[in-house]
């Protein structure tokens, strides 16, 4: 008899109850191997490079790197490694960077234990599942009229503004936090909501638009 490969599973959370809960859950599956536990978006995309497992659940919103980065750097160095978005967040600023970084599957936090392994083993077979929730959201955009080039000046609130023309200058992070007297974590929030209003991949991309839209000469 030829034996089944066992999925191979990184967990990535920043909360070890979490971790262990879903790994205590993983280890009863016969078909299930986890093989890591990240508690950093660094870690995981660490541990993904020498482990390169087959699914990663992520955390989306976590201390140092966030999920969606994570993501993106993760898919880089392991493209094999499917990648299923684990959180408690369903709004449109999490949805769609997570998707667009490379996310196979959304799902929430309060799915039941043997819904979360159909979902692990159907992202091993390279099939997706969307919350419903989520998946409504993604209807509605895809539904939705897509302009050419979104209005920041509409779409962005004065502080997204700020934060977007202090991107485009070249600022870091830790540095736009220190410029505006908040958090680097509200910095991240803003950045988020920047990407996912503006349907952008990246801070890279928003520096451009800024550039593109003349942000940096208008008051």
């Amino acid at each position: 008899m030829v034996e089944t490969a066992l999925i191979t599973i990184l967990i990535v959370d920043d909360h070890a109850v979490v971790r262990e809960g879903i790994r205590a859950f993983l280890a009863l599956q016969p078909d299930c191997n986890v093989i890591g536990e990240a508690e950093s978006g660094e870690a995981a995309v660490q541990m993904a490079t020498e482990l390169v497992p087959d699914i990663v659940l992520m955390d989306l919103v976590m201390p140092g790197m966030d999920g969606v980065e994570a993501i993106r750097l993760l898919k880089q160095v392991s493209p094999h490694s499917q990648v299923i978005a684990l959180t408690s967040f369903h709004d449109d600023a999490h949805i769609f960077p997570a998707l667009r970084a490379g996310a196979l599957s959304y799902v929430l936090k309060d799915i039941p234990p043997d819904e979360l392994v159909e979902v692990v083993r159907k992202a091993a077979r390279g099939e997706s599942v969307l919350h419903p929730q989520v998946a409504a959201r993604v209807v509605a955009e895809l539904r939705g009229t897509r302009h050419a080039a979104p209005n920041p000046f509409i779409e962005l609130s004065e502080r997204e503004l700020q934060v977007l023309r202090l991107i485009a200058s070249g600022l870091s992070n830790a540095e736009i936090a220190a410029r505006l007297t908040i958090s680097e974590k509200t910095v991240k929030g803003h950045l988020s909501n920047i990407l996912s209003k503006l349907h952008l991949m990246d801070r890279t991309q928003a520096a451009v638009f800024a550039w593109q839209q003349g942000l940096l000469q208008r008051d």
